[in-house]
């Protein structure tokens, strides 16, 4: 991925701006030959599974939103894949057979679902590739984070709070990454390792998790401390439901203290375990800009308008597609204040959602209030 060079330009203030410039669906020109209007177009959002909690609890409703802020007669065709990629296309086919004029798609299975785009195309239905990249050169457009920067941070992360807990080189860790058929997962774990092979520890064992399910990452987890012990020091976790596998895999062995493990997507829970010391860190990615950038295109798209992405992203495949890329930031319990309550992620209520009666005493600790 080239991606470097763009970071600075996919600030998210700067993304949500470019709404300011997109006309009102009923003023734009329909998509090649269709006459349907464009200001009553289906949108389809196709969205993978619902063991990551963040895809029911905040893109979809983000999307749905600014899809109704854009376009207040356009209509949102959903369907979640519940991890598997029959299901997703199955479900894309019923939701092009609805009439979708455009189908922002998060793949479950990132090379299953090049046929969905393939079917799309043939017709002549714009696919935006959303938050995970499909395997195919017709991808119209691809939004998500810098998704090896994530690895990174939270590779990092983990080696830096070994160092600062006096954790001697040579000390072992387990790596616990997302789903094989994920095609972020694969990036995840690039950055990961980039920060912690060249840290001076050792990587005990790394599993692929399929599905992202943290009960099988739990069972992983468990096998390994029988093996390992105490020589396990920390855990790289690749999101925070693999991570809250992990944690309740050393608990359950009565492992004390529980050593750092690291999360991704600020889910409340994760958020609370890092209040409560059982997590020490998770990655925050700003989902409401990503979700509305993704429905902007989908109006763009609908409206017959193409819009230059901020980069391009090679597929594995080698196809470069025009891409808008978020930046991801690292999150511990010292700046859940200044990140996640400060942007409302879990709506106006976040610090009452948060710091319930068992979390009160550390969200003061913090200043989250």
């Amino acid at each position: 991925m080239k991606i470097a060079t763009m970071r600075a330009v996919v600030a998210s203030a700067a993304i949500l701006l470019t709404a300011v410039s997109m006309t009102g669906c009923a003023n734009g020109a329909s998509t090649g030959s269709s006459s349907a209007d464009a200001s009553t177009a289906k949108i389809g959002l196709l969205l993978p599974d619902s063991v990551t909690a963040r895809y029911e609890a905040a893109d979809k409703p983000f999307f749905e939103a600014e899809i109704k802020s854009l376009c207040a007669g356009c209509q949102v065709l959903y369907a979640n894949a519940n991890g598997s990629a029959s299901t997703q296309q199955q479900q894309a086919e019923s939701l092009l057979t609805q009439g979708a004029k455009v189908l922002v798609l998060d793949p479950f299975d990132g090379q299953a679902a090049a046929s969905i785009v393939n079917e799309a195309k043939a017709k002549n239905v714009p696919v935006v590739s959303y938050d995970r990249l499909t395997n195919s050169p017709d991808v119209n457009y691809y939004v998500s984070f810098d998704n090896e920067k994530v690895g990174e941070l939270q590779g990092q992360a983990l080696v830096d709070k070994l160092k600062q807990d006096n954790v001697p080189a040579g000390s072992g860790i387990l790596m616990v990454n997302g789903s094989p058929t994920d095609p972020n997962a694969a990036m995840f774990k690039k950055g990961a390792h980039a920060a912690i092979d060249s840290s001076g520890y050792k990587v005990l064992a790394e599993y692929d998790t399929p599905g992202w399910d943290p009960a099988q990452a739990q069972n992983w987890v468990a096998g390994q401390i029988t093996q390992f012990g105490s020589k396990v020091k920390g855990v790289y976790a690749a999101n925070d439901g693999t991570g809250g596998g992990a944690i309740a895999a050393l608990k359950a062995a009565n492992v004390s203290p529980i050593p750092p493990v690291t999360g991704q997507d600020a889910e409340l829970a994760g958020i609370q375990r890092i209040l409560s010391g059982d997590q020490y860190m998770t990655v925050y990615k700003a989902i409401k800009p990503e979700a509305e950038r993704a429905a902007q295109l989908a109006i763009d798209l609908a409206n017959g308008k193409k819009p230059n992405g901020d980069t391009t992203v090679n597929t594995t495949g080698g196809s470069a597609i025009q891409s808008f890329l978020l930046t991801p930031v690292a999150v511990t319990a010292q700046n859940i204040e200044s990140t996640v309550v400060k942007d409302n992620f879990y709506g106006s209520n976040s610090v009452s959602q948060i710091c319930t009666s068992t979390y009160a005493a550390a969200c003061a600790k913090y200043g989250i209030k």
